[in-house]
């Protein structure tokens, strides 16, 4: 099951869609949907949520707790929709795209995705890329 929590003005234009879209991606890496929550907040939100749980004291657009279960994909992702928005103005794409990366790029996190070294950013860009291919089709 897939929620999506607004603590902000913010609403996703097609939910069902969207859900769908982070289904397939789970399922296509030999996961299963267990609960996932998408929160979508302020800077001031989730800087609130980085200090509090994780001691970082900075601005960021997304934060994830992962209650994944073996192959059973779960969590609560917090999303910035603040931040989305200027990292998609100095990232030169739209909102909607840099949207749909930061939505997926919670899941693959639980999906055992890390983007710690180089290396493994690339393999996490390329897998962001690849869902977001699905989501266009």
């Amino acid at each position: 099951m897939i929620v999506f929590n607004y603590e902000s003005d913010f609403k996703l234009e097609n939910e069902t869609k969207t859900s769908d879209w982070i289904q397939t991606c789970i399922k296509k890496e030999g996961f299963e949907l267990g609960e996932l929550n998408y929160i979508f907040c302020n800077d001031e939100y989730l800087h609130k949520i980085n200090v509090e749980f994780l001691n970082h004291d900075t601005l960021t657009d997304i934060i994830s707790f992962d209650y994944t279960l073996g192959k059973l994909v779960g969590g609560d992702i917090f999303v910035s929709v603040e931040r989305v928005e200027d990292n998609a103005k100095d990232f030169n794409v739209s909102f909607e795209s840099e949207l749909h990366r930061v939505i997926i790029h919670g899941v693959l996190h639980y999906m055992k995705y890390k983007d710690k070294t180089e290396e493994e950013k690339e393999i996490m860009r390329s897998k962001e890329n690849e869902c977001l291919e699905l989501l266009n089709q």
